[in-house]
């Protein structure tokens, strides 16, 4: 049951006015609405919950830093170097999601294309 649809514990509680015995098919009546509608979500809904999903990535990934300072050596296409492990994850992170973005952007452009020949 969601937050809107909620009543007070110590409410007394008041059966609805449109409950009867008789069947309301069989009167020729209308049958009422049994339970209430679900609130759709909204895009600023979707935005908020967005953004707390992405500030808890945040305060995990700052945790992540202040727990991997250690530097390491790294070595690259013939390039050397140190830099602090936890910096180093997370360039091969952002590196692996470019790829990734890269390829789907690719997949789903023939797709489309695709479809798009077929219409």
């Amino acid at each position: 049951m969601s937050i809107l649809h909620r009543t007070r514990r110590n409410a007394p509680i008041i059966p609805p006015a449109h409950t009867a015995t008789a069947d309301p098919v069989s009167s020729g009546e209308a049958r009422p609405e049994s339970a209430p509608r679900a609130v759709s979500a909204t895009r600023t809904s979707t935005v908020w919950a967005s953004v707390w999903a992405v500030a808890i990535i945040l305060i995990a990934v700052i945790v992540f830093i202040l727990q991997n300072t250690r530097s390491v050596q790294v070595s690259f296409l013939g390039m050397h170097g140190a830099l602090p492990l936890a910096v180093g994850l997370l360039i091969a992170m952002v590196a692996g999601a470019v790829v990734t973005l890269v390829l789907g952007t690719a997949r789903i452009t023939q797709l489309r294309r695709l479809a798009r020949r077929r219409r």
